[in-house]
């Protein structure tokens, strides 16, 4: 008779030796293929600084709409208090006014905040003003061209009229020291 002995068995072990390496180059996978979005802020086009004194230009009180926000969250334009969403219903007709006007009678509009103003409240307004003035762009493509905004190609003809007829004159003020 023939005796059969039973052989051991190893346990099956997975190699974690090679471990680490597969890890860090998951990792360096995943930090080379990833989109990291750094567009934080408020895209403003600012002029250039110089060290010359500030140029002082006279306009007439018709042409210039004030928008002041204190610390206390009071919204002023024209030194009425308005709600902040009011802003652009409250501009538009004014912008729509000077349409046809030459380009040293177009509409600004100063805005002035306190150096403890809340900063969310600040942005809000300026998305107000900045909307007053797409809305009445987007009605003046619409019925000179019948197109809308977004279907006006960059540096066209339409676009430069456009920019030419409404530009978006928008002052914003230095915040003033609170003591």
């Amino acid at each position: 008779m023939v005796s059969f002995k039973k052989r051991k068995k190893n346990p099956a072990e997975i190699p974690t030796s090679s471990m680490a390496d597969i890890a860090f180059l998951l990792l360096i996978f995943f930090l080379v293929s990833t989109n990291i979005d750094v567009d934080t802020g408020i895209g403003l086009t600012l002029p250039e600084w110089t060290e010359d004194k500030p140029i002082e230009i006279k306009m007439g009180a018709d042409r210039l709409i004030t928008l002041n926000i204190n610390e206390f969250g009071d919204v002023l334009l024209n030194n009425e208090i308005f709600p902040v969403p009011r802003i652009r219903e409250n501009l538009i007709e004014k912008i729509r006014s000077k349409i046809e006007l030459p380009a040293e009678k177009k509409l600004v509009v100063s805005v002035k905040t306190d150096r403890k103003t809340n900063y969310n409240l600040y942005i809000q307004a300026l998305d107000q003003v900045k909307a007053a003035y797409f809305q009445v762009r987007e009605e003046y493509s619409l019925s000179k061209w019948g197109k809308k905004l977004v279907d006006i190609k960059d540096n066209s003809p339409e676009e430069k009229e456009l920019r030419e007829k409404i530009p978006i004159t928008i002052s914003i003020a230095e915040p003033e020291e609170v003591k």
